[in-house]
């Protein structure tokens, strides 16, 4: 895969530079910077209106490599310029929506349909043309995702490139391929660079991650970054689902003899490209790792995540710090005041709040939601979209510095199901029902009588 990108990556090159002198738009009179916002736009009308191929191939080079030169405050006039001067063409359009009538056929409704898209897609289309051009969109848009909080008209701009990207990333031209220590060093350091959910320390942790026996890692690939991951997840081999991190991550473990292994736990999964927030692709992923490794290892009968929590212990503050909370018994309350220590609590201590954070916990999972109904927690609203199900509450599974300040050590099991997922995926976005073991309904206190779940919880 790798000769074969390179093959045409070299292909577009030299097609923009012929483009390029048929242009005039020698680089070395254009340096990267020299052209400003403005400038980039005039291009880009230009790329829009011209006709060939190389001279496009070449325009869409100099416009990203001219793009990448502006300041944060250019960009922001880049980005104006796509939402003011590249919208839907309105002439166009109101002269489609004139013509259509009771008699008009498949004709006039596509022309409509043509009228009404931005012109800018078909911008960010041509652009992606230029050799390496998908990479410095995915880029392009992490830049405009910066912008967006303080940019808000800006969001049209965003719609477009996450229209586009979800085809471009379609499922059907990702590739799997599983990393290992054989796995070319570029990679290996990006595996180190954007692990988000538990730190790689140095080398010899990565090959404890990516070479141990028991031990596995997958990403998916897209043939336009053949070296750059879009998102990865790490497998643990263990003999039962695990309750806490620090024993997956010791330097000290002895390897599992991966045919005793019975679970697939997926301890880690992180999106590495920001530029592509909200294109989903984790669920494709996970299903898709699990039909490869229960091939490999045919004993396997559980396939559970030991996940984090991040977004609990944020929630837990808010409810200390509300006097009239409805949540918190005064006994939760004596409890609590043990998290205000520097550190993780004692062993003491932590037996005293383990059925405290439990009970929270499934209150948090289970019962709070967004104004739309969904989990509050990302992480519970992604493997439960997926089609998992709760599967067990983990207080103390991460007593690190991170573990304690995102979820006051909390983690969880979602486990996945195959015959199931479907199911469960189904009634999550239909019905708002949450999949949820009966050992974690367990721990679920009564509902106060002023106070009512939006969805119910679904016992498995």
């Amino acid at each position: 895969m790798t000769d074969s990108s390179s093959f045409f990556g070299d292909l577009l090159g030299t097609i923009a530079e012929r483009g390029r002198s048929l242009l005039d738009l020698g680089r070395e009179r254009r340096p990267a910077g020299a052209i400003r916002a403005a400038s980039i736009a005039a291009l880009c009308e230009r790329l829009l209106s011209g006709r060939g191929e190389a001279s496009g191939v070449a325009l869409a080079q100099e416009i990203l490599i001219a793009y990448r030169g502006l300041k944060t405050g250019e960009r922001i006039a880049f980005f104006e310029a796509l939402a003011n001067e590249f919208g839907p063409d309105r002439a166009r359009l109101a002269a489609a929506v004139a013509a259509f009538g009771a008699e008009s056929g498949g004709r006039d409704i596509a022309e409509i349909h043509a009228a009404s898209e931005p012109r800018r897609q078909e911008l960010v289309r041509r652009l992606n043309l230029a050799p390496g051009a998908t990479a410095a969109l995915v880029a392009m848009r992490a830049d405009l995702l910066d912008i967006l909080s303080r940019r808000g008209e800006l969001a049209e701009v965003d719609r477009d490139f996450t229209h586009l990207f979800a085809s471009w990333f379609n499922r059907g031209f990702l590739v799997l391929r599983r990393i290992d220590w054989s796995t070319p060093a570029n990679v290996l350091e990006k595996i180190i660079r954007y692990e988000a959910v538990h730190e790689i320390r140095d080398w010899n942790d990565l090959r404890a991650r990516v070479d141990s026996p028991d031990r596995r890692c997958y990403a998916f690939f897209h043939p336009a970054m053949v070296d750059e991951p879009l998102i990865f997840v790490e497998v643990a081999l263990t003999r039962d689902p695990p309750e806490a991190i620090a024993p997956i991550l010791s330097n000290d473990r002895v390897p599992l003899d991966p045919t005793k292994a019975k679970t697939a736990a997926f301890y880690s999964i992180s999106n590495c490209q920001r530029g592509l927030g909200g294109v989903s692709f984790g669920n494709f992923l996970i299903k898709q790792v699990v039909e490869e490794i229960s091939r490999e290892f045919p004993n396997l009968t559980h396939f559970v995540t030991l996940s984090p929590v991040p977004t609990f212990r944020d929630w837990l503050e808010a409810e200390r710090a509300n006097p009239e909370s409805e949540v918190l018994t005064a006994d939760d309350r004596a409890a609590l005041a043990a998290l205000d220590e520097p550190g993780a609590p004692n062993a003491a201590k932590q037996a005293v709040l383990r059925p405290v954070i439990g009970a929270l916990a499934a209150r948090f999972l289970l019962a709070v939601r967004t104004p739309r109904g969904r989990p509050v927690d990302p992480v519970a609203r992604f493997h439960l979209g997926n089609g998992a199900r709760l599967e067990r509450i983990n207080p103390f599974g991460d007593v690190s510095v991170r573990g304690m300040k995102q979820a006051a050590g909390l983690m969880v099991n979602y486990r996945y199901v195959l015959e199931d997922i479907e199911r469960n995926h189904e009634a999550f976005f239909d019905k708002g029902e949450i999949v949820a073991s009966a050992q974690v309904r367990k721990l679920l206190r009564p509902e106060p009588q002023s106070r009512a779940v939006s969805a119910r919880e679904v016992v498995q």
